[in-house]
């Protein structure tokens, strides 16, 4: 009795375990056959522009600082900030109490030197006629040797004087020249057609000359009718970039207007900086010549550039969210265009490859395409290979395409854009 008993409940545990593993097998099996939502468009050929991005600010071709090479006050000031000058133009006088005493002094010291030198001359001169004289009594023995020895002594050393006279002479018209150029630096002058575009001085304060040091930097005069931005550009995107590229240029001044540019040189030192709560950063600078100015434009203005690196046009190209990476799954053969459901989780090198996939749309199924890409606009990519153009592909939502699907899934199209443009099309 107590076996047959034993032997009943083992019956009922067993189908019990019997109607578990088909229960769990139906929701699997149902949850497996759920129609995932998407949205779904049509592949057709489009321009894809590559750009890269980067911030930067307005400077003008041509800017010249300003110094003075002597020091001094500031005893004239005829320009203000904003002013329109021409070359030669006179910015600022610096007072010359001080050169005026050093040019009185060298003045006086080459009038000495003028009059000793003229005194030693007329000393040679007599030095050289005695000598002469001297030299033809001793001839016809009128004199002793002793006195012709003292007369050429006295020739020799007249000589020597004059010479000695005439270096101190040179020495001081040198110095006087160079005190009268120093006089000359009082009055500061524009190196070049411009706009005074900074003004660090006031009548009345000081400088300092750059004659022995760095100086006082007094003003700067910009020609404003050519400009440039500087933009610092990334090390990953700098290798993308050529002169003569072409560049959009939206100024924060000018938020309804776009500037077109063209590169004009590319760094090649790199400029290294760390910022706080992230690793080195290593940019390159890249300055674009603005083909079109506003003449309300100023240095330092803040603007964001497009630079177009690469156009390719009439390619296919999808949407990139549509193209996802995945490391389980490989896409639809190119050749034959035969369906590979999953990898084969024996081929460990095949699996380790992550692969790019676009989900193409066919009747109420998926198809994981593997795809090659190209260049990308931001919003689009390019698609070498792997699609045609017409056939209709998954462009969302990002859960479906990074997560949900997979090839032979079924699908519920939630929306098209039909009566619109097409995926790809401009």
């Amino acid at each position: 009795m107590a076996k047959k008993k034993s032997k009943g409940k083992i019956i009922l545990l067993t189908l019990f375990i019997i109607v578990a593993i088909s229960a769990i097998a139906y929701f699997l099996s149902k949850d497996k056959t759920l129609d995932i939502p998407v949205r779904t468009d049509t592949v057709s050929l489009r321009t894809i522009t590559q750009k890269v991005n980067a911030i930067g600010n307005l400077q003008p071709e041509t800017e010249v600082k300003i110094s003075s090479e002597a020091s001094g006050e500031i005893i004239s000031l005829p320009v203000m900030e904003g002013d329109t000058v021409k070359k030669g133009q006179l910015l600022a006088k610096i007072k010359p109490d001080l050169i005026q005493t050093q040019l009185d002094q060298y003045q006086a010291a080459l009038d000495a030197s003028k009059t000793d030198i003229d005194y030693q001359k007329s000393s040679l001169e007599r030095a050289e006629y005695e000598f002469s004289r001297i030299r033809d009594l001793y001839q016809k023995e009128y004199v002793a040797k002793q006195d012709l020895d003292r007369a050429k002594t006295t020739l020799d050393q007249s000589r020597s004087q004059y010479q000695n006279s005439l270096a101190r002479y040179n020495q001081a018209k040198a110095s006087l020249k160079q005190i009268q150029q120093n006089a000359s630096r009082t009055t500061i002058v524009s190196p070049i057609d411009g706009i005074v575009t900074a003004l660090n001085i006031e009548v009345g304060e000081k400088v300092l000359g750059t004659i022995q040091n760095m100086g006082t930097e007094m003003m700067r005069i910009s020609d404003l009718s050519t400009m440039n931005t500087k933009v610092d550009v990334d090390e990953n995107d700098i290798v993308l970039i050529n002169v003569g590229d072409t560049a959009s240029i939206e100024i924060d001044a000018f938020p309804e207007k776009i500037f077109k540019g063209i590169v004009k040189e590319i760094g090649h030192s790199a400029k290294i900086s760390s910022q706080a709560s992230q690793d080195q950063v290593t940019n390159f600078e890249v300055k674009i010549r603005l083909l079109d100015i506003d003449p309300k434009m100023r240095p330092g203005m803040s603007c964001n550039v497009d630079i177009e690196t690469e156009t390719r046009y009439n390619v296919i190209a999808a949407p990139l969210q549509s193209v996802t990476v995945r490391l389980d799954m490989a896409g639809r053969n190119e050749e034959d265009n035969s369906k590979i459901s999953k990898v084969d989780k024996t081929n460990k090198t095949e699996l380790d490859k992550p692969k790019s996939i676009v989900f193409v749309a066919e009747g109420n199924k998926v198809i994981a395409a593997n795809v090659e890409t190209g260049i990308s606009d931001g919003g689009f990519i390019e698609i070498k290979t792997g699609l045609k153009e017409g056939e209709e592909i998954v462009t969302g939502s990002f859960s479906a395409i990074s997560k949900e699907l997979y090839d032979g899934a079924k699908i519920k199209r939630e929306s098209t854009r039909s009566g619109k443009k097409n995926v790809g099309s401009r």
